[in-house]
């Protein structure tokens, strides 16, 4: 494959996104000319834009860094897809490499073909107008998404090395491939109803739509002008809140955006993940992502999300305490997770640890005592650090308790959900910061049970309080800087240079 070698990382970028566009442009245009009722003579196919970088030099690194730099000698490479979307993380990655390696860039055409579906980064339907002929000729002029070019060997680590590298030689330079994050990227359009550049680099889930609710509350008002000097200066951080839909609602404390209208157009029924974003001009805002009940949508929606490269995400919901010293609206801040959820044990072995990570940690702590104004041993009144266990099954109180009480009981989990640790475990593969804080709505094994009197009770007087924490908690981890949170305690042997 011929390449052009590059020394400025800003140059290397310009040209692959020259590649990828002028490649997806022939996509576009044949399929158009296809649908009309045309017919095309011979196949149709343009590849991905590939990086590529060789290197005889064992790697000296700065040891702080956590990403940036390849293992050792060798040739890397990766496929490379929506190269605007991309841009500020491909420039960094960029940077990053030619800054450790001392030597340049290799930018070329890959031989791995780009679906048509892929060509239209709106998510085009493209089956939807085809007549039953040329439906069935479709295979036979363009290429399809192919299965086996989008699974997750890589970030798994279970790749099978062929002499000396991942493909012929060669060692993955990226943890996900272009038809990966392709894939991934018109499913998050899917799932959501939010278009993948709207989403921000910090991101809370939820399995409530009352956390839902007073997140709009929240980020509609945060868009209002005030005159308040120090709450405009808040607000100002914020450039727009953006709904499902890509409803976008600009900030009116920004120079320039005050009276401008709101665009886009709300979904005709709601998506099943919402997503709302509150972002920022450099896209390290908050989203918040409604990911509903169980641990299959939250392995869904992480495995999605994680293609775009998020800073950091906190699991933000409700759980059983177990621990009879709890109390309803206790806090409990995950130091380890009992995965009993099952979707992801042929992907993470259940004998993976799944570490807490300090820096996530400590801005959730941080961030409980900021809102709830306690500090110290008086902080433990209302919050406790402990196990968490997420289960697959939503009415596990139903069976006989003895088995699943000595579990809780040997792991010494004080509550009990059905999400955290499948986001917490997907964080760790997809080496995503990543946290999380509950929230105690009933106590089971202590006879106070959810019902709906109590229930909304409970969420009137807490929801409000449990989301500007994960807000704040978010926030923090921003303000310390992104070299603080990539930690490398998520990375493995022999890791892909990019993050």
């Amino acid at each position: 494959m011929l390449t052009e070698k590059f020394t400025d990382p800003q140059a290397a970028v310009d040209r692959v996104i020259e590649i990828y566009e002028h490649n997806t442009a022939i996509l576009r245009d044949a399929f158009k000319q296809f649908a009309k009722g045309e017919v095309l003579q011979e196949r149709v196919r343009a590849c991905y834009p590939f990086v590529r970088i060789t290197t005889e030099k064992v790697t000296h690194t700065d040891t702080r860094q956590s990403f940036g730099f390849v293992a050792g000698p060798g040739t890397y490479q990766t496929t490379l897809t929506r190269p605007t979307l991309f841009k500020n993380y491909l420039l960094s990655q960029f940077k990053l490499l030619l800054a450790n390696h001392q030597e340049p860039l290799e930018i070329g055409v890959s031989d791995l073909p780009i679906p048509v579906h892929f060509a239209f980064a709106e998510g085009i339907h493209v089956e939807g107008d085809l007549d039953p002929d040329h439906l069935r000729l479709l295979p036979d002029v363009f290429d399809l998404p192919d299965l086996a070019e989008m699974d997750d060997r890589i970030v798994n680590g279970t790749y099978e090395v062929d002499n000396g590298g991942w493909r012929d030689g060669v060692h993955p330079l990226a943890l996900f491939t272009g038809p990966r994050i392709d894939y991934s990227l018109h499913r998050l359009r899917h799932y959501t109803a939010t278009a993948p550049q709207q989403f921000q680099r910090y991101v809370l889930f939820t399995n409530y739509a009352f956390y839902v609710d007073e997140f709009v509350r929240m980020g509609r008002e945060l868009m209002q002008a005030t005159d308040d000097p120090e709450l405009r200066t808040y607000r100002q951080q914020y450039t727009a809140f953006v709904e499902p839909g890509n409803v976008t609602t600009p900030n009116a404390n920004v120079e320039g955006m005050k009276g401008m209208p709101s665009t886009g157009t709300p979904p005709v029924r709601q998506p099943q993940m919402p997503a709302y974003h509150l972002q920022r001009a450099d896209g390290t805002g908050i989203t918040l992502v409604n990911i509903g009940v169980g641990p299959s949508n939250a392995k869904t929606i992480t495995d999605h999300i994680a293609v775009l490269r998020p800073h950091g995400w906190i699991m933000l919901g409700h759980c059983a305490g177990l621990s009879s010293s709890q109390r309803m609206g206790d806090y409990v801040l995950a130091h380890a997770y009992v995965r009993d959820d099952h979707v992801l044990d042929d992907d993470l072995p259940l004998w993976v640890p799944i570490p807490a990570l300090a820096e996530v940690q400590l801005a959730l702590q941080d961030a409980v005592a900021g809102i709830t104004q306690l500090e110290g041993y008086e902080l433990k009144r209302i919050m406790r650090t402990g196990t968490v266990a997420s289960v697959d099954d939503r009415n596990w109180e139903l069976r006989d308790h003895r088995t699943p009480l000595l579990r809780f009981s040997q792991s010494r989990a004080i509550a009990l959900d059905m999400e955290s640790a499948t986001v917490a475990a997907n964080g760790f593969r997809f080496r995503v910061p990543y946290g999380t804080l509950l929230c105690v709505s009933d106590k089971p094994l202590h006879g106070e049970i959810k019902l709906p009197g109590m229930a909304n009770r409970f969420y009137e007087q807490r929801v409000a309080q449990h989301l500007k924490i994960g807000i704040r908690a978010l926030e923090l981890l921003r303000n310390h800087g992104i070299e603080q949170l990539h930690s490398r305690k998520l990375r493995s042997f022999g890791e892909p240079a990019f993050r």
